[in-house]
């Protein structure tokens, strides 16, 4: 199955370069094998690109699938990279719509504490669903609200309209 990255190489056009790793979100280690001298971190980020020229709200919207991707990188022109654990805020049944949300973190403890908080709390509020305590629109909301709020989380919707995004900035 891998562990799914996608890298976004900013240009001097303030666009985005768009690349795949296969195994980059594994202890997020693409966070410190991106370099100015192995840019594609040893064959672990592709060669060929998935996408060029590409804005950063389209990215979100067209490419960054939460369901698929576990982490995101954003490489600055001078090679500085941002690291995000991709959440994935829909359950499993068959009505995902395709809301997801980015975190900022670091690689080792950070994001071990970021996914096992949102494992714990998604799992509960699942429960609390099943057990017809919460519809599933309001867990969705208090889940979105928890990761915006608990771990300045930035929420998006992909395969949706673009400009839909709920969060201002990020």
């Amino acid at each position: 199955m891998g562990h799914r990255a996608l890298v976004a190489y900013r240009r001097p056009d303030h666009l985005y370069d768009l690349r795949y790793s296969h195994w980059g979100a594994d202890g997020l280690e693409l966070a410190d094998s991106l370099t100015r001298e192995t840019p594609l971190a040893r064959g672990s980020v592709d060669a060929d690109p998935l996408a060029e020229t590409v804005a950063l709200e389209r990215v979100l919207s067209d490419y960054l699938d939460p369901c698929a991707h576990e982490a995101f990188y954003l490489v600055t022109e001078r090679f500085e990279v941002s690291a995000y654990r991709v959440l994935w805020l829909e359950w499993g049944d068959g009505r995902e719509e395709g809301r997801g949300a980015l975190v900022r973190v670091d690689p080792g403890p950070d994001d071990l504490a970021v996914r096992t908080w949102f494992r714990a709390t998604k799992t509960v509020l699942g429960d609390v669903v099943e057990m017809g305590v919460l519809s599933r629109r309001a867990a969705q909301s208090y889940l979105e609200a928890r990761v915006c709020e608990d771990e300045d989380g930035y929420v998006y919707t992909y395969g949706g309209p673009h400009g839909q995004n709920t969060a201002e900035s990020w």
